[in-house]
């Protein structure tokens, strides 16, 4: 199985991601997590992606192309994947088509701009961990501290209100129009899409999302 997660920042992409990930035995590919990755370990990539990252900004084509390529090309990939934020413009996209990866399904995960606001804007991040607690849908048992370690946790700044909406501007201009370019992709046989509804219970949507990736 070959899935493209799509949705605005903060609409429980990584969520499902990891969920299909052990349901059905494949890698799930974030490139939101190897730029991170790359700004914590100080890599040339990662000190490029910082300041654009904060911003709110999308980080360049041609740099994410070759990270997602290099990740695709490793031996756990031949399963199959769960792509979780990448593509996320069109010629990524057709990047992706052009060195030959085939995709299955692609599903779109529809949440209320308002909704991702609420949803990021309250997160807060243990940084040694990556523990994520959110202030009113799973806070700390004290208060900004985290439960295991009792230190401070942090506000991401591409967390931030202001960041947030900026990066669902940006998803708008830039990302949403690969739901055209997919579905017309599904049109001409070339893959499944299917878009569902990502609010609700985490159970609720797990079952729209495998009755996506695994219908009937």
């Amino acid at each position: 199985m070959r899935i493209i997660l799509l949705g605005g920042p903060g609409s429980g992409k990584g969520t499902q991601a990891g969920f299909l990930t052990r349901r059905l035995g494949i890698p799930q590919i974030s490139s939101g997590d190897m730029l991170r990755a790359a700004v914590r370990e100080g890599t040339e990539l990662g000190r490029k992606a910082k300041g654009i990252m904060d911003s709110g900004a999308l980080v360049p084509d041609d740099l994410i192309v070759a990270m997602v390529g290099e990740r695709l090309a490793r031996p756990d990939c031949s399963a199959g994947f769960v792509l979780d934020g990448f593509p996320r413009t069109i010629p990524q996209a057709e990047a992706l088509r052009a060195a030959g990866v085939v995709i299955d399904t692609v599903v779109e995960m529809a949440v209320d701009d308002e909704e991702i606001v609420v949803r990021m804007s309250g997160r807060r991040v243990h940084p040694e961990s990556g523990r994520v607690y959110h202030v009113v849908h799973n806070p700390p048992r004290v208060e900004g501290r985290d439960d295991e370690t009792g230190e401070e946790l942090i506000q991401r700044a591409d967390d931030r209100e202001e960041t947030v909406r900026t990066r669902l501007a940006v998803y708008r201009e830039q990302t949403q129009p690969l739901v055209d370019f997919y579905q017309g992709l599904a049109e001409a046989g070339e893959l499944r899409y299917a878009r569902i509804d990502g609010v609700g219970d985490v159970e609720q949507i797990r079952e729209r999302t495998i009755e996506a990736v695994l219908p009937a």
